[in-house]
């Protein structure tokens, strides 16, 4: 889980990074897109981190998403301020849709928010986020599961999804709206991927089942389902790794190299924290100039555990899962 005294600590007291900043910026739950030639890196933080970058090295810090908590979700989450978790970015039909999270620490009251923009580039005239407000909530009580972490896809009829989720029940899947506003009617919520919980928990607890961050990527026929184990937010303490499973449909069941399904705690290991870099994790997968790249987040060893963006080369081995290249 997100321990919310570590992230203030990590994207407000980070002396030595000024506008310009050199590769490896701090950066947590790291999603990316490009628009005309320009990189864009979506982050946790205070209404939500922009970064931009021409070649993916050498960053520039730019105005967050959201210049002050939006007011539907300080209402929705007690003692909200507006560090927003976990954003996704994508474009479909000229607009760019900003799904993101907003959560009560250690809780599951929860919403998944969604903002739109016509542009990405700061300069445009047509530059405006446009928030929608709460498409999908958790309820503590209620709900076995969080409404945090969103990732949207779309299947080859062009129908959207989001799978989203940390701890409790694990990662859920529900088709949207053809406006990504809420869920389509009649709802249907499936877990793709799950850990064993203890079961005398109550659900208001997170509880044991470490798996939190799901994104999916369509390759050669197969959607591939990342998700992360253990635990981040720890620095040198963090054990956060990536694992994966695929399936040829959207909806799953999601398995992995080995053929157990992600939904009964399986998952084939793509990345995780050695002595340079601890809890590496909540991963994004892209395509730029036909090489793939896994984006990331990892605490680095050599600057006192703190968080930053990390980015690879992905490759594919000869029964097409994924390895991070050296």
């Amino acid at each position: 889980m997100r321990f919310l005294l570590f992230l203030l600590v990590l994207f407000v007291g980070f002396p030595g990074f000024t506008q310009q900043a050199p590769h490896l910026i701090p950066a947590h739950d790291p999603v990316m897109i490009r628009q005309n030639g320009t990189y864009y890196m979506f982050c946790t933080g205070q209404g939500i981190a922009i970064w931009s970058s021409k070649d993916m090295k050498t960053w520039k810090l730019e105005k967050p998403v959201f210049a002050s908590a939006p007011e539907w979700a300080v209402k929705a989450i007690p003692g909200f301020k507006g560090h927003i978790w976990a954003p996704d970015i994508s474009l479909h039909n000229g607009v760019y849709y900003l799904f993101y999270s907003v959560s009560a620490f250690g809780k599951n009251t929860s919403c998944i928010g969604l903002a739109t923009n016509k542009t990405l580039d700061p300069t445009s005239p047509d530059y405006q986020w446009v928030d929608k407000g709460k498409v999908i909530q958790s309820v503590p009580g209620r709900d076995l599961w969080n409404a945090i972490d969103p990732n949207l896809v779309r299947d080859d009829k062009d129908t959207p999804w989001l799978v989203f989720g940390s701890f409790w029940s694990g990662m859920k899947l529900v088709q949207l709206r053809p406006d990504l506003t809420a869920p389509a009617q009649p709802e249907h919520w499936r877990t793709v991927a799950a850990r064993p919980r203890d079961p005398k928990l109550t659900d208001s607890l997170p509880g044991d089942a470490a798996i939190e961050a799901p994104f999916i990527f369509k390759k050669n026929g197969y959607y591939y389902l990342f998700t992360s184990f253990d635990y981040c937010c720890r620095g040198p303490q963090s054990t956060y790794k990536m694992m994966v499973g695929r399936s040829k449909s959207v909806t799953g069941p999601y398995v992995d190299k080995a053929g157990t399904g992600l939904e009964q705690s399986g998952g084939t290991l793509v990345l995780e924290g050695d002595k340079n870099w601890f809890g590496v994790g909540h991963n994004s997968v892209y395509t730029f100039d036909k090489t793939d790249y896994l984006v990331f987040h990892g605490y680095d060893a050599a600057d006192r555990g703190r968080s930053k963006l990390r980015i690879e080369k992905l490759g594919w081995d000869s029964d097409g899962w994924p390895v991070v290249k050296r």
